[in-house]
């Protein structure tokens, strides 16, 4: 009986250590996302695209859904890139898949977006878009 408890106190013990390093590492990944997100809206605001796409571009690879929309205006504008409907509509479509339920504003931005500019695209456009889109995915951070 009493080896049981030792060891089901060291299984806690393992938890509670495993649980603390995924919040400390999940918390420091939110600041550093927050920090360079943050950087890039202060550039697009002040009309520096080129330091807005260098900082925006590798969040919206990592998946973060407000980074690939702010890539989807930056291409349907041709801000610090070409203009470029084909990878808005793909940056617009993933935006807009990526953002929670409780989100649902934000996801009808994206697909607003998406669908101006599809407007402005050929069929044969839209469907290389939605390629991408699928073929589509993520990179890990650093990469």
């Amino acid at each position: 009986m009493c080896v049981k408890v030792r060891k089901r106190k060291g299984m806690y013990r393992y938890l509670t250590f495993g649980l603390l390093t995924l919040l400390l590492t999940l918390s420091m990944a939110v600041t550093a996302y927050s920090g360079q997100y943050e950087d890039a809206i202060a550039a697009i605001e002040r009309g520096d695209y080129a330091t807005a796409y260098r900082l925006i571009k590798p969040l919206a690879e990592q998946g973060y859904p407000k980074p690939q929309h702010d890539l989807g205006v930056m291409y349907a504008k041709g801000q610090g890139v070409p203009q470029d409907y084909v990878l808005a509509h793909m940056w617009f479509n993933l935006a807009a898949s990526r953002f929670l339920d409780s989100e649902g504003w934000r996801q009808q931005k994206c697909l607003i977006n998406r669908n101006l500019a599809a407007s402005k695209m050929t069929p044969d456009q839209i469907a290389e878009a939605e390629r991408l889109a699928r073929e589509w995915k993520p990179k890990k951070e650093g990469k």
